[in-house]
């Protein structure tokens, strides 16, 4: 029989778990809402390219500071300082679970925020190139994917610390798959998602240049991070393998 003070911990440890999987969902509806904005679909209620309401310079003013915001709050509360002062309001085991949320709602913050800037840049004519530029993005969808969940998916995102998935993820600095040749795969394919479009405009251009700006500023604020938890074994990591574009003869 279950003492009082086992059952409190009992229905503390599943309201965490509830925590971490209400946070999830709701990254997984940004993904969702996400991938609908930037694919233009159709009948979506809110796209990347939809009627223009806004003259274009004003539109992209606003969109760089959506961007930026989200850039802050992504990076931000990331920080090792952040997580210092946020654990004093909620407790460490969902710490990441609250990331992931509030970096979910900024992004869909975003998308409904967003100002169309539908002008056009460059449309693949060829049916035959548009194909492969469209596989190129699935193959960067793919990649950051793996990526993932090659370097424990679970806690990534929160689900291992709140409770929801149990037992030791990996342990230590390891360099699973893509990590071996760049050090930031996630970020790599995600960036190749957003540039290999056969449709751009100038307000998707907006997008991936401002998110490929803030892409290269938030590594390398998470590398400071990564080298005050794995000091010298990060800094050779990072003297042998690239950033972002893989070389094509390792040293």
């Amino acid at each position: 029989m279950k003492t009082p003070d086992a059952g409190g911990r009992g229905r503390l440890l599943s309201l965490r778990a509830a925590y971490g999987v209400a946070c999830y969902a709701v990254f997984a509806v940004s993904l969702t809402v996400l991938g609908g904005f930037l694919s233009n679909l159709p009948g979506w209620p809110v796209t990347m390219d939809g009627k223009a309401t806004l003259p274009a310079g004003q539109a992209a003013v606003i969109d760089l500071l959506l961007i930026a915001a989200f850039g802050v709050q992504h990076s931000g509360m990331a920080r090792r300082a952040f997580k210092r002062r946020l654990t004093r309001i909620v407790p460490e085991p969902v710490e990441r679970s609250t990331y992931v949320l509030t970096s979910s709602l900024t992004v869909i913050l975003l998308c409904l925020l967003w100002q169309p800037i539908p002008w056009p840049v460059w449309r693949v004519a060829s049916a035959p190139a548009a194909a492969a530029l469209m596989a190129l993005g699935a193959a960067g969808l793919v990649l950051a994917a793996q990526a993932s969940f090659a370097i424990d998916h679970f806690a990534l995102f929160g689900l291992r610390q709140s409770g929801v998935v149990r037992g030791p993820g990996p342990q230590g600095f390891i360099t699973p798959g893509a990590y071996a040749h760049v050090r930031h795969p996630i970020y790599l394919g995600t960036l190749i998602l957003l540039w290999t479009v056969p449709v751009m405009s100038l307000g998707h251009l907006v997008f991936s240049t401002g998110l490929t700006l803030y892409t290269v500023v938030g590594a390398r604020l998470e590398e400071r991070d990564l080298i005050a938890t794995f000091g010298e074994t990060y800094r050779r990591y990072r003297a042998t393998v690239p950033m972002l574009l893989p070389r094509l003869a390792r040293r």
